[in-house]
């Protein structure tokens, strides 16, 4: 893949979440960004090098969590709280957005960087492992290594971002490396007790009910039945297990579960469609192409010219 010529200018005032604290870290730490892209869903990968003899770099509190993939060299860099321990070919970091960190950068780094939202982890909580967001934070962790974490971000990096089809494998590989990375890392638990949510047991029968369900409409007053407690008290409390109101959750599982059909099924649009609780192929469309810049044929075409297969 050809590197641009020169720098790609970032407008880092229009974007979705500021990614100035990190940009403007490395820039005056004489980084060069070689390739950068909004992958959509509030996520972001960038492509930098360095050299330089030795020079610290600080991060303080960038305000967006950041998985660091080193591609090549990084051999001589350390974290102060860590002397001793150097960075190489396929180690990894992440770095939560509260953080503060100085580095020691000594020689040749070439290094690939995720940035995400605290939401796009913490999501994942009730989905992946059956735990409330609340439950979990982003673990601070320093060259660790993860084999299929490690593979996923070398494809992330060679992917051509400038194609729609592949900012689409892209948005869809991002996501994989954030399930790994939830799952890799483990609960970790706040210091204070959770108030105010569902019980584990309610929050499971919600769940399971509406996945059952997501292919017929779904009302508030449902949800309350199901969870016996009254509307306003159910509001107030899922919304704080779930991180989400129950419009925008039901939302979210529908068009999970449309991307996962697409993706392993060869299923027509409409089923597809019924299958998830939209009105019809038109209204699944519009819903979709809203949320992931694609129609739903479109993202299903990329995915098959990257080599995932389609099952039947």
């Amino acid at each position: 893949m050809d590197v641009p010529s020169s720098p790609p200018v970032l407008d880092l005032a229009s974007t979705p979440f500021g990614l100035h604290s990190v940009c403007r870290t490395l820039s005056a730490a004489n980084a060069t960004l070689e390739r950068f892209a909004w992958l959509g869903d509030q996520l972001a990968v960038a492509v930098w090098t360095r050299e330089t003899r030795e020079a610290e770099t600080v991060y303080e509190q960038p305000g967006h969590h950041t998985l660091s993939c080193y591609l090549d060299g990084g051999y001589r860099t350390e974290r102060q709280k860590l002397p001793g321990v150097y960075g190489a070919p396929s180690r990894l970091c992440a770095l939560p957005g509260d953080h503060e960190s100085r580095w020691w950068v000594r020689g040749h780094m070439h290094f690939m960087h995720l940035y995400f939202l605290p939401g796009h982890f913490t999501r994942r909580a009730i989905r992946e492992l059956d735990r409330e967001p609340r439950e979990l934070t982003l673990a601070d962790r320093t060259y660790f290594e993860d084999e299929r974490i490690a593979a996923l971000c070398q494809t992330l990096a060679g992917e051509d971002w400038a194609n729609p089809e592949g900012l689409l494998r892209s948005n869809e590989t991002a996501h994989e490396v954030l399930s790994l990375l939830l799952r890799s890392q483990g609960v970790r638990r706040p210091d204070a007790a959770l108030k105010g949510g569902l019980s584990v047991a309610t929050r499971r029968r919600l769940r399971d009910y509406i996945d059952a369900h997501l292919d017929e409409p779904l009302t508030l007053g449902t949800l309350a039945e199901v969870a016996c407690l009254s509307e306003y008290h159910l509001a107030r409390m899922f919304r704080a297990s779930f991180g989400q109101p129950p419009h925008a959750w039901i939302a979210a599982q529908r068009l999970e579960r449309a991307r996962a059909l697409l993706r392993t099924t060869g299923l027509p649009l409409a089923q597809i469609a019924s299958a998830c609780g939209y009105a019809n192929a038109s209204h699944f469309s519009h819903r979709f192409r809203d949320a992931f810049g694609a129609a739903p044929n479109v993202y299903r075409q990329a995915l098959r010219t990257g080599g995932m297969a389609v099952q039947a």
